[in-house]
């Protein structure tokens, strides 16, 4: 991370080398003063709860209201929370990396602090990691949309979903949930893979389909969010998008190139069959241009998959 970074474990935590947590609970807070405490209560009754061994490392992304001076405030009260303080703004997604990366927790929990995830069931996604261990990652999916532009995001959000689905090979009801629980040493090749912005959730998401690891959806609620979205319609659904077919890419480009390569091969192949009927011995130079390009749009997918079964051995 290039941007400094303060952090202040709360005073009355002095947690020795050997007492590391079973579960860290990432908590991205970005002007979120109104509620932020609120949610760290709700986190905290609900890890205290559990039994679970847990920190919380809530960590201010350069907020430019009161949100770092309340998490200060209220320090005291919550033993297992740490803060952690961006000098510069850096994204979800950096967050969600910095986070997992310092985490000292087996289980690594995503959220978010507006209040739209049911995070008094952060344990029941952890239960299941640690009863079934063929899972390595738990995907709270929601079963209903209250964000801003909902008449957009619906059918944007169903047409990214579909095209990660077609690419992964995998069912996803909630491809960009912000709320999941997944295993700490399962997810550190992935970490720098993530972007700064919001698909974050959808590259830990896409990487983990990609390479054969479990992914279990549980249902859940989304509220409606307590203080201003963030989200950038045209921007961050063209983010997605690029994420999911870069993510693609990096995992099995065959996916991606090849049945462009085919098409592109067949039609030259039709039309080429079409230039010889209508005129006998004559080729047109756009066939010769269709069929070329398939040619070397599936050179390219059988070199780059050839790289990336090199990385993969290597």
């Amino acid at each position: 991370m290039n941007a400094g970074l303060d952090t202040t474990r709360s005073a009355n935590a002095t947690p020795a080398p050997d007492d590391a947590p079973y579960v860290s609970v990432i908590l991205p807070c970005y002007n979120e003063q109104g509620h932020v405490i609120e949610e760290v209560e709700r986190i905290c009754a609900a890890m205290d709860s559990s039994g679970y061994e847990y920190e919380l490392l809530a960590i201010d992304d350069a907020s430019t209201d009161d949100t770092l001076a309340r998490l200060y405030e209220a320090a005291p009260r919550f033993p297992r929370m740490e803060i952690v303080h961006f000098h510069r703004n850096g994204g979800s997604g950096v967050v969600r990396r910095v986070g997992s990366e310092r985490a000292r927790g087996k289980i690594v929990v995503w959220t978010d602090a507006d209040m739209t995830y049911p995070n008094e069931r952060i344990p029941e996604l952890v239960m299941l990691l640690e009863k079934d261990q063929t899972i390595d990652q738990v995907v709270g999916a929601r079963t209903s949309e209250q964000g801003t532009y909902k008449m957009l995001r619906v059918p944007a959000k169903w047409f990214i979903r579909k095209l990660a689905e077609r690419l992964t090979g995998a069912k996803i009801p909630d491809l960009n949930s912000g709320m999941r629980a997944f295993r700490r040493d399962v997810s550190l090749p992935y970490l720098r893979l993530l972007p700064p912005g919001f698909s974050c959730v959808t590259t830990i998401t896409v990487a983990f389909l990609a390479n054969h690891h479990e992914v279990h959806y549980v249902p859940i609620e989304y509220s409606k969010r307590a203080g201003r979205s963030k989200f950038k319609f045209v921007t961050d659904a063209y983010r997605y998008i690029l994420q999911v077919l870069r993510m693609t890419m990096y995992f099995n480009p065959l996916k991606v190139l090849m049945p462009v390569a085919l098409f592109l091969l067949g039609l030259g192949v039709v039309k080429g069959i079409f230039d010889v009927a209508v005129h006998p011995f004559k080729i047109a130079d756009d066939t010769v241009l269709i069929f070329v390009t398939g040619l070397v749009i599936g050179s390219m997918a059988l070199l780059a998959d050839l790289i990336v079964r090199s990385r993969s051995a290597s």
